[in-house]
């Protein structure tokens, strides 16, 4: 009855003698180094567990598309689209969108496009539509560069800051909104190739009547316009800071990310200490427009994007159904994974998904 050994007792009686025998550890110790090497088996078969029921977890509450009508179709009559990783990447159109698009038109789903970059105008973007073969009509597109124009134009900067303009740390499409409604504007793509004076004595001199800067993605910031931008900040009275996004990285060609507005705005904040005003995803100003204009039921649209912090936050805190696909910068891995807590409705590989052919 004394021979009667427990699991534990068995396996310290077994690994002891290994454990000596590499001279890890002296004899005397053996027997807490055997249930040390133990513990860790332990632990990770835990942490494995853990880990399985968090994913299995995140996929109960954000399930894969796999019957795209009984899970999505016949809810939604409105599809709002990111642009860059949902529709295109860079200056490729994704696979099966121009179809995909086509479908979802003749069910009698509207279709919007809304993308947080600011390059173009819409008028800009509704040639890239064509580019790529699109039929995409000026008025179901919405760009950031759009969205700051709107944005003066509701808060009445013309009316309450009569005499003053904008300076725009960014490129043409915020000019050719701007110029739409009339506002005038400094900087943007006549400030390309400036450089700083930085000789004894050397500063740059800003103009007293800029009464907003509009910070949006720029190919050539250079430290000049930063400079600008954050005397205008600084010094003018009452001068708005606005950012058109905060997008850490964006698609400038299929090859890989680039950095995206994120770092622009990010360098303004660090040298003005200020917070912008987002007028971008997620913010709520593009479809407060978009379903005044088209008296929408906000409970029928559906968000289509690829970020999680912008596209699926956007359809988040607006009301809106939301679906994260996996042709942009977000990985199925990041999307179920612990650290993750923007959770969409759905998630599929891309939108030619919504027409899967469904087993019976």
């Amino acid at each position: 009855k004394n021979m009667k050994f427990s699991t534990l007792t068995l396996a310290t009686t077994l690994l002891a003698p290994a454990v000596r025998g590499f001279g890890l550890v002296p004899p005397a110790a053996s027997r807490t180094a055997a249930k040390g090497l133990m513990r860790p088996f332990g632990l990770a078969s835990s942490a494995r567990a853990r880990a399985y029921a968090s994913s299995s977890a995140l996929l109960a509450s954000c399930p894969k598309l796999t019957e795209p009508q009984g899970q999505l179709l016949k809810d939604v009559d409105v599809f709002i689209f990111d642009c860059d990783g949902v529709i295109w990447r860079g200056d490729s159109v994704i696979a099966n969108v121009k179809e995909t698009l086509a479908a979802l038109r003749s069910a009698g789903k509207k279709c919007f496009f809304v993308t947080n970059n600011s390059t173009k105008s819409r008028a800009g973007y509704k040639k890239k539509f064509e580019s790529l073969g699109l039929d995409v009509q000026a008025e179901e597109i919405f760009s950031s560069s759009f969205a700051a124009a709107a944005h003066l134009e509701q808060s009445k900067f013309l009316e309450k800051k009569a005499g003053k303009k904008v300076y725009v740390l960014g490129e043409i499409g915020i000019c050719d909104e701007l110029d739409l409604i009339g506002v005038p504007w400094i900087g943007g793509p006549q400030d390309e190739g400036k450089v700083a004076p930085m000789q004894p004595g050397g500063k740059v001199d800003h103009d007293h009547d800029v009464g907003a800067v509009i910070v949006g993605f720029d190919r050539h910031v250079n430290y000049y316009k930063i400079q600008y931008a954050q005397l205008c900040i600084n010094e003018n009275e009452d001068c708005e800071f606005i950012a058109t996004n905060l997008d850490a990285v964006t698609h400038l060609t299929d090859a890989q990310e680039w950095a995206g507005n994120g770092s622009m705005v990010g360098a303004i904040k660090g040298c003005t200490g200020q917070e912008p005003n987002l007028v971008g995803k997620p913010s709520p100003l593009m479809i407060d427009y978009i379903a005044e204009k088209e008296g929408l039921d906000r409970s029928r649209i559906c968000m289509v994007g690829d970020r999680l912090d912008t596209d699926i936050l956007f359809g988040k805190n607006n009301g809106l159904k939301s679906l994260l696909v996996l042709s942009g910068v977000t990985s199925e891995e990041k999307l179920l994974s612990d650290a993750n807590e923007i959770t969409p409705d759905f998630y599929a590989d891309s939108i030619a998904d919504f027409f899967i052919k469904e087993t019976a």
